[in-house]
């Protein structure tokens, strides 16, 4: 009996996994309509065009209007894990469940302008270079609006500012309040110097985008 009985433990152990993990994802049903009641913590830096963060240094935060939902959710996600180390955005995801990360990621996402024609000018032979060596059409897509996977960013038309500032978060180890610590990205970034990180921002910047900036009153 002994023996039959571990013979079919683990089969029941995974069985019951599997169901009580379907049961929990079933749980999480994104809404935008939840999700924009969620958002008062969120615009008044990400509802306000133009604004202006002053850590680690003086940047514009980013456009997340039009960000993929996986993306979203991801980036939350490493805050709550300690990966990204930015203060603020760690004490805000640290408050929010998986359900509000769902209606968050999902309220933001239809605020894009996706379906507008967007051609790619031709980058200068240094910013191809420096393309190249990072690898950065191989997940962000060729236009930098189409990533291969939903958990990568757009990058097209986001602030050059604050690309520059998550760029070099990166490069950052060591410090309790200032680093990303994505592995893929921190073994693509380490070769680069802070002007070829400027240099990949501002052009990465200046492209056409799906990303917008939606004002929204702070009082509702």
């Amino acid at each position: 009996m002994n023996q039959l009985f571990s013979k079919f433990l683990p089969v029941v152990v995974t069985a019951l996994m599997g169901t009580a993990s379907a049961a929990h994802a079933e749980q999480v049903t994104p809404s935008a309509a939840a999700g924009e009641k969620k958002a008062a913590m969120c615009i008044g830096c990400h509802g306000i065009p133009g604004y202006q963060a002053s850590f680690p240094e003086v940047h514009k935060v980013p456009m997340i209007g039009g960000q993929g939902a996986k993306y979203i959710v991801a980036a939350l996600g490493e805050y709550q894990k300690g990966d990204r180390k930015h203060p603020t955005m760690k004490a805000i995801a640290a408050s929010l469940t998986e359900q509000d990360l769902a209606d968050l990621a999902a309220f933001y996402e239809k605020q894009g302008v996706a379906g507008a024609e967007k051609t790619v000018p031709p980058a200068p032979a240094n910013v191809t270079a420096l393309l190249d060596k990072g690898k950065c059409v191989t997940c962000h897509g060729a236009d930098f609006n189409t990533a291969i996977s939903g958990e990568y960013p757009k990058l097209a038309g986001q602030h050059a500012d604050y690309l520059y500032v998550a760029l070099k978060a990166y490069q950052t180890t060591g410090k309790p309040n200032v680093g990303r610590a994505n592995p893929t990205m921190q073994a693509q970034i380490q070769g680069f110097t802070h002007a070829e990180l400027k240099l990949l921002a501002n052009y990465l910047g200046s492209l056409k985008t799906d990303l917008t900036v939606q004002p929204q009153s702070r009082f509702r």
